[in-house]
C-alpha cells in the first residue's frame, strides 16, 4: 500500500468505527422506554424506574458529546498532521530514539488525559452526583489523577523503553523478546495487582470475624476451595456502586468484597455472588482469560513486526524519515478492525463463562440468592433491563441480567 492509500485508509477506519459506535449507542437508546419484562418485575419500583431512565439518558446525552469530541481531536491530529508536528518537536529536545519515544506517547497520553479532565468531572460531579451515587471529593480525584500519571509513567513508560530497546537490537524478531516480557508483566499483574496497584488508591483490610466471614469459609470447604484471603474494600470513598471480585493466582488469590457491596445485600446474597465468582476460578476461566490474552498480544506483536519497518506507515503521517513511534500510532489503528473481531469473540466467552458461573452457584444451591442478589445489584446501580440486543453483542462481557434470571430459574427448575 503507498503512503497515501493507507492515510485513507486510517481514515476510513475511524470513521466508521465512530459511525458504528453511535449507531450502536442510538439503537441501544430506543429500547430505553420498553416497558420491563414481567421476569424483572420488582427490580425497580415506580419511582426508581423512572430514575434510572433519567440516569439512562443522562448519560447517553454525555456519552455522545464526549465521543463526538474525541473523534473531532483524533482526525484533527491525522488531517493536520498532529503527530508530524510532535515528532519533530521531540527530535528538536533529543536524538536517543528511546526518549524520543517516552516524550512523544508521554506528551500524547498527558494532553489527552488533561483535555479528559473536563468530561471526568462533569460525569463525577454533575451526572454521577444528581443521581446519588459520586462520594468522590476533588481532592481525591485529583490526587488519582496524580497516581495515575505517575503509575502511567513508571508502567507504561518502562514497557515503552524496553519494546524500543529491543527494537533496536533485535530487529525483525524484536516482537519475541518483547512478548516475552509481556508474558511476564502479564502475569505478574495477575497474580500482585490487588496487593501492589490496589492500596494506592483504596484500602484494603481483611474481613473480620463474623457470621460473613463464617458462612464464606463454610462455602468455600463445601465446594472444595479453600480460601485464606477475603479483604473489604473501601469502594464507598469513591462511588455508592456495590461489587466484588476475584483476584490472583494459585497461593496469591484473594477475594475482594467492597463495603457497599456489604451494605447491601444479604449474607446468603453476598455468599451467592461469591460463589459465582469462585465458580470462574474453578472452572478455570481465570487462567483461560490469561491465557488467550497472551495468545492475542503475541499475535499483535507478530503483525507488527511485519509493518513497522514499512516507509509508508511514517509517510502517510507525512513524517520526513521512518520512526518506531510513528509505525505504532499507524499499526494501532490499521490494527483495530482485528481488534474489534477479537474483542467480539471475548466477548463472546466472557459472556458464556458468566452462564458457566452463575450454574455453578446454583449447583450449590444458590441460585434464587444469587437472582435476589443481582436484582438488588441492578436496582442499586440503575442498571439498563432492557439493552438493544446488538449493543449487548459488541459491548456485553456479561449476558443481561433477564437472561441471567431466565437461564438461573431453568437451572433452579431442572
Amino acid at each position: 500500500m503507498s503512503a497515501v492509500q493507507i492515510f485513507y485508509s486510517i481514515i476510513a477506519i475511524l470513521v466508521f468505527d465512530f459511525l458504528l459506535g453511535k449507531t450502536l449507542v442510538l439503537l441501544n437508546a430506543s429500547r430505553m422506554s420498553d416497558p420491563v419484562p414481567e421476569e424483572l418485575d420488582g427490580v425497580f419500583d415506580e419511582q426508581q424506574y423512572k430514575k434510572q431512565q433519567k440516569y439512562s439518558r443522562a448519560n447517553l446525552r454525555f456519552g455522545i458529546l464526549s465521543s463526538i469530541f474525541s473523534f473531532i481531536l483524533i482526525m484533527g491530529m491525522f488531517l493536520f498532521a498532529g503527530f508530524a508536528w510532535l515528532d519533530e518537536l521531540v527530535k528538536g529536545i533529543t536524538q536517543n530514539e528511546i526518549l524520543i519515544a517516552l516524550l512523544f506517547f508521554g506528551i500524547l497520553m498527558l494532553a489527552s488525559d488533561l483535555l479528559d479532565i473536563p468530561f471526568s468531572l462533569y460525569d463525577t460531579f454533575v451526572i454521577e452526583e444528581k443521581f446519588g451515587f459520586n462520594k468522590t471529593t476533588p481532592g481525591t480525584f485529583f490526587l488519582d489523577k496524580i497516581k495515575s500519571w505517575f503509575l502511567g509513567g513508571i508502567i507504561g513508560g518502562g514497557l515503552l523503553a524496553l519494546i524500543v530497546w529491543f527494537y533496536s537490537l533485535a530487529g525483525e524478531y524484536f516482537w519475541l523478546y518483547v512478548w516475552a516480557v509481556m508474558a511476564v508483566f502479564m502475569i505478574f499483574m495477575s497474580m500482585f495487582y490487588s496487593n501492589i496497584i490496589v492500596p494506592l488508591f483504596n484500602k484494603q483490610e481483611p474481613l473480620p470475624e463474623g457470621e460473613l466471614r463464617e458462612e464464606i469459609e463454610a462455602f468455600g470447604n463445601k465446594a472444595g476451595f479453600k480460601i485464606d484471603n477475603i479483604y473489604v474494600i473501601n469502594g464507598s470513598k469513591r462511588s455508592t456502586k456495590a461489587n466484588a471480585y476475584f483476584t490472583g493466582l494459585g497461593k496469591r488469590k484473594r477475594i475482594v468484597l467492597y463495603d457497599t457491596l456489604i451494605e447491601d445485600l444479604e449474607t446468603s446474597e453476598i455468599v451467592a455472588v461469591l460463589a459465582h465468582e469462585i465458580g470462574h476460578y474453578k472452572k478455570k476461566h481465570t487462567m483461560i482469560s490469561l491465557f488467550t490474552g497472551l495468545l492475542q498480544t503475541g499475535f499483535m506483536l507478530y503483525l507488527l513486526s511485519l509493518f513497522v519497518n514499512e516507509w509508508p506507515l511514517a509517510e502517510a503521517l507525512g513524517v520526513k524519515e521512518p520512526a518506531f513511534h510513528i509505525s505504532l500510532i499507524v499499526f494501532a489503528i490499521l490494527y483495530s478492525p482485528v481488534s474489534l473481531i477479537l474483542g467480539l469473540i471475548m466477548n463472546m466467552l466472557s459472556r458464556k463463562n458468566e452462564y458457566q458461573a452463575d450454574n455453578f452457584a446454583d449447583s450449590h444451591g444458590l441460585g434464587k440468592e444469587l437472582i435476589s442478589g443481582l436484582k438488588k445489584l441492578s436496582s442499586k446501580n440503575l442498571s439498563n433491563l432492557t439493552p438493544h440486543p446488538a449493543y449487548v453483542f459488541f459491548h456485553y462481557l456479561h449476558p443481561p441480567l433477564l437472561q441471567r434470571l431466565l437461564n438461573l430459574k431453568q437451572k433452579i427448575k431442572s
